[in-house]
């Protein structure tokens, strides 16, 4: 919202801005863990190690853990321990593919039709068999028009699924899945989709129990309603390897293992314990200190320091993500693309690296290479042209320029957002606000467009672009901007149907370079995986996705 009281303060650059608080912190992470080390009392890893649990950092209280109502990576790692899709993730390579809840799968030879076969052993954690029948009915609920899932799109490379989840078609048996029998799903697709397997890893594909959900005692008055009573502890029941254990808000989620799950016995820990930590300070303070296995992020000002002092912890690998600021295209005057493309110009990205994002990327372009497909340079640093465009909108030197707020869900988004404070302050003389909230309404504030600019950033769900191009589209839940184009979106359908990957990359990059010059983001770094790791933790590798399968990870018990 607008702010309209105060005064325009004096610039100070943003690494001065910083330098400060970040002495006091370092001061107090460090000292605090010295201490605590020289206690010699046997620690909360070192006890959970004994007790094969893993303590993982999550940064956030989980919305839900219904799978078709929620959109966020903390979400995803607890839900990926309690449910299982059709294929399961490779522990070490991002693209091989491990048997889920099916066994085996086979297509046509246009990539159209796809069957997977079930493994007859998968139960529920009540012992009740899956079958095909539950994802035909997670599928119908996923996209049913009164659950509203923010997701739903990642199941629209089906056949008929988008008509049915817009309200076009209200007959679900048209949309192309079916069980053949209990143990037999048949999926015919809109468009050749040869990486469907990847794309079924994602938990929007996960089966729910439909004899639990469709439970009259969970609704008011439909399963298909948003955040029944299903999904809450005491009465979740899922198909992956744990189940869950305990749930205390604002604290901590447990699970422990699952004793009907069909590959129990390779199984490697007794449960993992979800710390929601939202100030990434506190948390490395917390592994420090011994109190977490793996954190979720090491604030970048903290990695020097880390290197010199703690380098067995440090884990810096290649994360497919983009870091941007989402606009709200609908407020005035981010509704003005010379303004917001003014925004994206004066934003010096080489230093925001340097300074903030330490380890990142620069961005050149939105979409992060991946694979055969790298998108022409569409950011530059052109302060001079921002000041023109800014003009040219009708706020010279920033004169009449409302003042806006930049959301942000934790402590440690506040350094980038001060960044960009200073950086507009300085090349375009508009003054920015700082809102912090926490991130079930944060999700929340950006869903309703009741923002003007957020702290946002995307991490890939599959390898390739699409995963990056498609939520920017004319009513998917993840787009949050007011934005859409229907050249664009022609564009990306252009695209799937071609047959040849080279062209089809090409049309790709046309559709990013048309988005980029619309800029309803303004991206400016590509992710690194930058976060503190125990050495006893085995069975966990680099992955591209940060996919790591919960089953295949184990502790080493000194």
């Amino acid at each position: 919202m607008s702010n309209e009281s105060g005064s325009r303060e004096k610039f100070i650059p943003f690494p001065l801005i910083l330098s400060k608080v970040r002495a006091v912190r370092f001061i107090g992470i460090f000292t605090l863990c010295c201490l605590l080390s020289a206690c010699g009392k046997k620690t909360q890893v070192e006890q959970a190690n004994e007790d094969g649990i893993l303590i993982v950092g999550n940064a956030a209280e989980p919305k839900s853990l219904d799978p078709h109502i929620v959109t966020g990576v903390p979400e995803s790692k607890v839900i990926t321990s309690l449910f299982e899709g059709l294929v399961a993730d490779h522990p070490s390579k991002d693209d091989e593919m491990a048997p889920g809840a099916a066994s085996s799968w086979e297509h046509n030879e246009t990539f159209t039709e796809w069957t997977f076969h079930l493994n007859p052993k998968a139960q529920w954690s009540d012992k009740i068999p899956v079958t095909a029948h539950d994802f035909v009915f997670s599928y119908h609920r996923m996209l049913h028009p009164d659950i509203a899932a923010p997701y739903a799109e990642m199941l629209y490379f089906i056949e008929g699924a988008e008509a049915f989840n817009r309200g076009g078609n209200t007959d679900f048996s048209s949309v192309g899945v079916t069980a053949v029998d209990d143990f037999t799903l048949f999926i015919k697709l809109r468009e050749p989709t040869p990486f469907l397997p990847s794309i079924t890893r994602h938990y929007t594909w996960f089966p729910v129990p439909k004899h639990v959900v469709t439970n009259p005692k969970f609704f008011d008055k439909s399963p298909f309603e948003s955040f029944t009573e299903w999904s809450k502890f005491g009465n979740l029941v899922g198909n992956g390897p744990f189940q869950l254990k305990s749930w205390v808000f604002g604290g901590h989620i447990e699970v422990e293992r699952n004793p009907y799950y069909w590959d129990a016995e390779n199984v490697g820990l007794n449960g993992i314990r979800f710390l929601a930590i939202g100030n990434f300070y506190t948390e490395s303070r917390a592994f420090l200190a011994g109190q977490l296995h793996t954190t979720y992020r090491l604030p970048a000002d903290m990695v020097e320091r880390i290197k010199k002092k703690y380098p067995q912890y440090l884990k810096e690998e290649p994360y497919v993500g983009t870091v941007f600021f989402r606009l709200n295209t609908t407020k005035k005057p981010l509704n003005l693309q010379p303004v917001r493309e003014a925004m994206a110009l004066a934003i010096d990205r080489d230093q925001l690296c340097k300074y903030i994002y330490t380890g990142y990327t620069p961005t050149t372009s939105y979409v992060p290479k991946m694979g055969h497909y790298l998108a022409p340079p569409s950011l530059t640093f052109d302060p001079e042209r921002a000041k023109k465009l800014l003009a040219e909108a009708g706020f010279p030197n920033g004169k009449g320029f409302p003042r806006l707020s930049i959301l942000i869900s934790n402590p440690d988004a506040r350094s980038s957002a001060e960044a960009m404070q200073a950086m507009w302050r300085q090349n375009l003389d508009i003054i920015v606000d700082i809102k912090n909230l926490d991130w079930g309404s944060y999700i929340t504030a950006q869903q309703s467009l009741e923002y003007d600019i957020a702290v946002a950033g995307w991490i890939g769900d599959y390898l390739d672009p699409t995963t990056f191009l498609g939520i920017f589209t004319k009513g998917n839940g993840n787009n949050n901007t007011g934005w859409s184009s229907p050249k664009y979106e022609k564009l990306l359908t252009d695209a799937a149907h071609k047959p040849d990957p080279t062209e089809r990359l090409k049309t790709l990059a046309q559709a990013e370079q048309l988005f980029m010059s619309e800029y309803p983001i303004i991206p400016v770094a590509w992710y690194s995986r930058i976060y503190l790791h125990r050495p006893e933790v085995k069975g966990w590798f680099p992955l591209l996705l940060d996919n790591h399968p919960w089953k295949t990870i184990s502790l080493e018990s000194k």
